[in-house]
């Protein structure tokens, strides 16, 4: 029999356990990547590597941490004190920067109760420019790929490994500074959870988490028999894939009925050769996504959610790409234009539910080069949007949206820890669709280059323009310039190239789309 007080009671404390990680992670961490923009996620996992309960942090890593989980298991001779540290795409990663620590929990005997982890994206982790998202055309090029290693045993972090790792970046202090706050993470995780095991008994905390689990996909399976049955067909397409390919076609098939629910992506283009390639794990994390968006705050983040839903994709596809393909922007690219699809076809079964398009696109920005001391530095930065209008309200301007849940860097963090100088930063006005709500506003930030660099610009929605819905006009494309010497120049989308001192980097970021016809009484509204 459960309790459903006391299951009430423990789904916060297992989701503040994750939440206490995080914030130890946040606290503790040296880049500005992870303290200032909170780059990070953090969760709990029972013995089969299901997830019981997940901070609300960064929503790409919601399904992918589950697969980086079950290759930890694997691995062999697990034991009290170890942690594995992982980021290949291809053994359960989404992107090489993103480094997964799993730390296997031991209440009694010899195989682990309970598995904690966490994912925070590293500045840099190598490849061929600083920031690791490079425009590359394989895996190989774009940083150092880890299989699951044991980087701590026995409670003692493995020197060599580490000697290794560091000596593959270009930012070593920090990357060092990075990944023992990851440590640091875990091991506060599993002193919080052993203190619950010894309050509640092993048995009972097992019985609980599955409990919780179980009542995830009941909850969903009721939101999932809300959708009306039938067969509702989408498609949108990536302007292109860093590579001089045209337009990548998305395409989703959403079957609903009754309390289950089928995304088929397998129609989407092939892989390509640029890195827009996106890995099973981000299809999946992309649909959890979305299909969490219709349920209330009161659903946990676990395991159950996905049970009633079943995502179909293709091998070999730039949503289910295939070894070596280059993936540094499917993960932060290509999930965004996942979701942008399947919230496509969810309007046409709940059209007066679902917003329009957002900007669709994380902008993604890495400037690295050297330092005046002689040292190097690596800046990463996604740039926000403007949010979809919808059926309850304007768009928020100048938002990160969706796939990412980061916040900005400030300006005087920014300053601080780079040779870089903010210029401009405000919003785009008048870059959200016009409707009866209208979408949020981009932003424009205008980067100054106080050292020559190396910048690198992964960014879409610079051909095609976010979507409104129900009679809303779409949101204006992006923009990326860059100013040498009094001259302006329009960039790619994705572009790479060698900035010099004194280089002004502008990047114009796409506004929502507009949702309902401009004719409606209720009128166009700003945020």
């Amino acid at each position: 029999m459960i309790d459903p007080i006391l299951l009430e009671v423990l789904k916060n404390r297992l989701t503040s356990l994750t939440e206490e990680m995080g914030a130890v992670l946040m606290r503790t961490a040296f880049s500005p990547n992870i303290k200032e923009r909170r780059d990070f996620s953090c969760a709990l996992f029972d013995r089969q590597g299901q997830m019981v309960a997940q901070a609300a942090h960064i929503p790409v890593h919601l399904g992918s941490m589950p697969l980086s989980v079950a290759e930890a298991i694997a691995y062999p001779d697990l034991a009290p004190g170890d942690m594995i540290l992982l980021n290949d795409p291809y053994r359960g990663g989404t992107h090489l920067p993103d480094l997964t620590l799993v730390t296997p929990v031991f209440s009694s005997g010899p195989r682990p109760d309970f598995y904690l982890a966490n994912r925070a994206h590293h500045a840099d982790v190598g490849g061929m420019t600083a920031g690791s998202l490079p425009l590359s055309e394989e895996i190989f090029q774009e940083g150092l790929r880890i299989p699951p290693v044991k980087i701590v045993k026995g409670g003692t972090l493995d020197p060599d490994l580490l000697n290794l790792f560091l000596a593959n970046v270009r930012t070593p202090v920090e990357r060092e500074g990075d990944l023992t706050a990851q440590i640091a993470a875990n091991r506060v995780g599993e002193r919080r959870l052993t203190e619950l095991v010894e309050r509640y008994g092993l048995e009972e905390l097992e019985r609980y988490s599955g409990a919780l689990i179980d009542y995830g996909e009941k909850m969903m399976r009721g939101v999932i028999a809300g959708i009306p049955d039938g067969r509702y067909p989408f498609a949108d397409t990536l302007d292109d894939d860093g590579a001089e390919s045209g337009p990548v076609p998305i395409r989703c098939v959403l079957v609903v009925d009754g309390s289950v629910a089928c995304v088929d992506f397998s129609d989407s283009g092939d892989q390509v050769a640029g890195c827009l390639n996106a890995v099973r794990a981000i299809t999946l994390s992309a649909v959890f996504y979305t299909f969490r968006l219709l349920a209330p705050d009161v659903i946990p983040n676990n395991a159950g959610c996905m049970r009633p839903v079943r995502v179909v994709t293709r091998p070999g596809s730039v949503v289910d790409c295939s070894f070596p393909a280059a993936v540094a922007g499917g993960n932060v690219e290509t999930s965004q234009r996942l979701v942008d699809v399947l919230l496509g076809a969810l309007a046409q079964a709940l059209p007066q539910r679902i917003p329009a398009a957002s900007c669709g696109t994380m902008n993604n920005l890495t400037i690295g080069g050297h330092t005046e001391e002689g040292g190097m530095f690596a800046y990463y930065e996604t740039i926000a949007g403007g949010a979809g209008g919808g059926p309850d309200g304007a768009g928020a301007c100048g938002i990160q949206t969706h796939m990412t849940n980061t916040l900005n860097t400030p300006i005087e963090a920014l300053e601080h820890a780079y040779p870089l100088r903010v210029r401009r930063y405000q919003m785009r006005d008048g870059s959200g669709g016009e409707g009866a709500w209208r979408g949020g506003d981009g932003v424009i930030k205008a980067v100054e280059l106080l050292r020559d660099a190396r910048i690198t610009l992964i960014s879409d929605r610079r051909t095609g323009a976010p979507y409104g819905l129900q009679g809303g006009q779409p949101g204006s494309c992006g923009r990326n310039l860059l100013v040498r010497q009094g001259e302006t120049r329009e960039l790619a989308g994705k572009v790479s190239l060698a900035g010099r001192r004194g280089d002004l980097l502008v990047i114009e970021t796409p506004g929502g789309g507009g949702w309902g016809e401009l004719s409606d009484p209720r009128g166009a509204k700003k945020p």
